[in-house]
């Protein structure tokens, strides 16, 4: 089984990558991870900073043929990041896509207003995230409205986030 977990930033997508590994042994591919090892490696030259849709259109291709690979090894994966596209199913054929369960993660708008001090203090739970000056509630804000459009748009599957940040996924 491949599990999909994405997200806007500081929505949990690599703390629930985790606990999941932690509770199935699944390993866990961060996409971040592969970004900056193709930067820092000199493949790309493409930055941390890069817009979001180019760094997509660069990963997303690596990450598919990873995903197809597994699957044809019948080895379970969980893969977490913001580089996934909505439209992401269009990359598989139907015997990949029953292998393949796909999750964003998305705060509602009560959500980060009542719990914005706790999105930043959690910000580095599994990663550190250095300074994260660049996050601030109106950030928060459009990046998760953002999100939810486009969740609804390509009608996706997404967890909403509301009253208490409680995810539970069962596989």
């Amino acid at each position: 089984m491949i599990i999909l977990i994405t997200g806007a930033s500081h929505t949990g997508k690599t703390a629930l990558a985790q606990r999941l590994l932690e509770k199935y042994k699944y390993p866990y591919l961060s996409i971040d991870h592969l970004k900056m090892g193709l930067i820092r490696s000199g493949n790309t030259t493409l930055t941390p900073v890069s817009d979001d849709r180019a760094l997509t259109d660069y990963l997303w291709p690596i990450v598919c043929e990873m995903i197809k690979t597994a699957i044809e090894n019948e080895q379970n994966l969980i893969v977490e990041g913001c580089y996934i596209p909505f439209a992401w199913a269009k990359d598989f054929e139907s015997e990949y896509l029953t292998n393949i369960k796909y999750y964003c993660l998305v705060m509602s708008e009560q959500y980060i207003t009542n719990h914005f001090s706790d999105i930043k203090r959690y910000a580095s739970v599994v990663e550190n995230r250095g300074e994260d000056e660049d996050c601030t509630i109106e950030t928060v804000l459009r990046d998760n409205a953002e999100i939810l459009e486009q969740c609804q748009k390509y009608a996706v599957n997404y967890l909403l986030i509301d009253g208490e940040y409680q995810i539970n996924i069962e596989l």
